[in-house]
Formats: C-alpha cells, sequence, structure tokens
C-alpha cells in the first residue's frame, strides 16, 4: 500500500515557524511569520512525525513494534498474525487472514489517503515472483535501468565481477568527473539488496569514492559487464518447515594492499535460505590470521543473535542452538577454551561476546573447510568455477541462463 502525501499527516511536537508563502495576502509584512502544528515536506522533523503518526496507529488497533526492527510491526489474535513493513510511506502487510488483512487495509483508509497496490510483485526496485514452492527477488529493471545509464547495454559480458590478479593503488589518473563515479557506486550498492555476488566487487569500489582514479573506474565498468551477462540473477527462496538458522564467517587476513586491512565476509541462513550478507573492510590492522577470523566470528555472531530475535518477533521461537561456521581451527578453539592467551588480550572484548553465546548454547561452532566456506565469496575474487559454485550453493540463481 502507498500512502499519499505522507509528511502531511505528522504532527509537529517542536516549535516549527516559517515565513508566510508566496500569494498569502499578509505576505509583504516581514514580521509576521506561521507557526505549524503539521509536518511539510522540506522539514527535518517531517519523516520522525510520520512514523510517530503511523506507529501509534497501528499501536491502536493491536500492533507491537518488533524489538530488532522498528519498521516491522506484528499483530497475534486468536483470528491470525498479521505483519506490517514500513519504509516511509510504502507499507507491506502479509498474514495468514485475509479477512483481517481487508479490515486493516479498510481501517487504515479511513485515516490515511493511502492506495492499494494488490499483489506484491514490485517494491521499491526489487522485483517479487511468488509461486507455491517459494519466491524468488531479483532488481532486474534496475540492472537494466543502470546500464542504460552508463551506456553499457551493449557491453561484452564476463563471467566474474573482479579479475583474480586484481591489484588496486592509489595512484594513476584522476577521475574527471567524480560524481559520476560516485552515483555509479552509489547504485551499485543499492544492488547488493539481492545480489550477494557483488557484494564484495562493490564494497571494493566504494572504497574509492573521495578520490576515483581511471583505475578504479574500469573496476567499475568490469562490474557492469559482469551484470550485463547476469541482468536476471537474485536470490531464491524455497518454502520448508525449517527454522534452523545458520551462518557462515571468513576473513581474507591483510588483503587490502594500500593499508593491509582485512576483509570480513559473512552471510546467514534461515531455513536453508539465504536472508542476510556482508562485506566490509576492518576497521583496524590485524596482527594474526586468528585474530581477524575471531572479528569475522563476532560480527556474525551479532547477526545471528539478531535474527534470533527478529523471528522471535514474527511469533517463530526455537529452543535449537545456531550453527557458526568457520575454516580457522585456531579461532574456534579460542572460542570454547576459558582461559584467555597472551595474544588474544587484543581481541578480548570479541573473546567475550562470542564465548558468552557458545557457553550459553545460543551458538556452536563447527569447522567448514576452505573449499566448502560460502563465505569465501565476500572476502576475495574467485576464479570464475568455485565462484558459480559457491553461488549455486547460496541460492543465487540466473532465471534468464539457458541452462
Amino acid at each position: 500500500m502507498d500512502v499519499k502525501n505522507a509528511f502531511l499527516h505528522g504532527e509537529l511536537e517542536e516549535e516549527v515557524f516559517m515565513r508566510l508563502p508566496p500569494g498569502h495576502p499578509q505576505s509583504h509584512e516581514p514580521d509576521l511569520m506561521c507557526r505549524l502544528h503539521k509536518s511539510i515536506y522540506g522539514l527535518k522533523q517531517s519523516p520522525r512525525a510520520w512514523y510517530a503518526k503511523l506507529s501509534s496507529v497501528l499501536t491502536t488497533v493491536g500492533f507491537k513494534r518488533s524489538n530488532a526492527d522498528s519498521s516491522l510491526f506484528v499483530r497475534t489474535g486468536t483470528a491470525g498474525k498479521l505483519v506490517v513493513l514500513v519504509y516511509v510511506d510504502d507499507l507491506i502487510i502479509t498474514g495468514d487472514n485475509i479477512d483481517e488483512i481487508t479490515k486493516l487495509k479498510h481501517s487504515l483508509q479511513q485515516r490515511f489517503a493511502i492506495k492499494d497496490l494488490g499483489i506484491l510483485r514490485y517494491f521499491l526496485g526489487i522485483e517479487m515472483a511468488t509461486s507455491p514452492k517459494g519466491f524468488f527477488l531479483s532488481q532486474r529493471k534496475y540492472v537494466l535501468d543502470l546500464l542504460k545509464e552508463a551506456n553499457m547495454s551493449d557491453a561484452k559480458p564476463v563471467n566474474t565481477p573482479l579479475d583474480t590478479k586484481l591489484k588496486l593503488s592509489l595512484e594513476g589518473q584522476p577521475l574527471p568527473n567524480i560524481s559520476y563515479y560516485q552515483r555509479l557506486v552509489g547504485k551499485l550498492i543499492y544492488l547488493t539488496i539481492t545480489r550477494p555476488d557483488i557484494a564484495y566487487s562493490v564494497s571494493i569500489a566504494s572504497q574509492f569514492m573521495h578520490f576515483p582514479t581511471m583505475e578504479h573506474f574500469n573496476l567499475v565498468k568490469r562490474l557492469l559487464r559482469y551484470l550485463k551477462g547476469s541482468i536476471g540473477r537474485g536470490i531464491i527462496m524455497k518454502k520448508n518447515e525449517s527454522t534452523e538458522i545458520t551462518g557462515y564467517c571468513d576473513a581474507d587476513w591483510a588483503g587490502n594492499s594500500i593499508d593491509r586491512k582485512s576483509t570480513t565476509g559473512y552471510c546467514t541462513f534461515v531455513g536453508g535460505n539465504l536472508v542476510t550478507w556482508k562485506s566490509k573492510k576492518q576497521a583496524v590492522v590485524a596482527r594474526s590470521s586468528t585474530e581477524v577470523e575471531y572479528r569475522a566470528m563476532a560480527s556474525t555472531a551479532c547477526e545471528l543473535i539478531w535474527l534470533k530475535g527478529l523471528l522471535c518477533d514474527l511469533g517463530v521461537s526455537t529452543t535449537q542452538s545456531m550453527s557458526l561456521f568457520c575454516d580457522n581451527q585456531a579461532t574456534i578453539h579460542i572460542a570454547s577454551n576459558p582461559v584467555f592467551h597472551e595474544r588474544t588480550k587484543h581481541i578480548e572484548v570479541d573473546c567475550h561476546y562470542v564465548r558468552a553465546q557458545v557457553q550459553s548454547q545460543v551458538i556452536k561452532t563447527h569447522f567448514v573447510k576452505r573449499y566448502d566456506q560460502l563465505a569465501d565469496l565476500f572476502t576475495k575474487p574467485l576464479a570464475s568455477p568455485q565462484f558459480q559454485r559457491l553461488l549455486g550453493k547460496l541460492g543465487s540463481i540466473n532465471l534468464l541462463d539457458p541452462a
């Protein structure tokens, strides 16, 4: 559902004054001002005022706001369960009772000027195809528009987003149009919502937003050539009865040749379906591969705890321990060892956090061979066979692929 003129519904708590608008009978008098009782477009307070108004309306009809995600509202009752997800003025409504959904729509239409867009098929550039077996998320039209804007609709496709022998530096010919580079990378960042295959390459390109060179622009062009050959790729989520939460974490020690910082990569699954992933450069330089892996493990543990809280708010609670897979034996031993080693004191906070989750049996750590480490995709460039193999295991498929 789409709310028309959403910000005009928000009620201001602060005192906000504005000059009289042009055309007002007294606009020529400089000392007269308007005090706003409701928000208008252009005010910094408008998004917060609209969210407060909408959340109060949903609360009055029995919804509770999720602790894990403030944009998620859930109502559980004898008639069934209703879930509302809010993104500014766009609402997704779902549940297990059609009559309750219809009543909620009617209730919202009485309070706001709101348009019913029907079954969810396209939302914020994300296309969704549904079937009894599950659903498929992609951004096909978004990719086509991006290639058209970059004048690369007829580019020659490549099999991988990055060259395995990639070596970047800060030297080189400066790019004359920095804003063009920043705009392209910004759109690529949004594309990672349904494309885990480009998460690492986009994170590399985004590190040079302040001063890109032609070398960095060529990296973005190769990424666009890869998108040309995989326009229909997206995430498939299959319907099943499992609610098991698992995660894979990996790190590339000192992989950045410029500042020797490492890259954290992780991905999480619910019921065997990929739900979240991340590729991010670590903030500090690590002194050992174990330290790097442990920082990655701590980040993944936080994501798993958040996912468990989110599912609990949705009414899906489980007492089963969450599995965390890592390809570093030393890191797994530190997580279960109650004695701190002298060389691990500088990562003591991460050690304490992960160990607390392991000892309380919220998380169980498991060793996985490097060849089967799914998070390897988010930490380094891979050759085409391994790249395609891991994508298949992540549930990323190309519907337009003839095979």
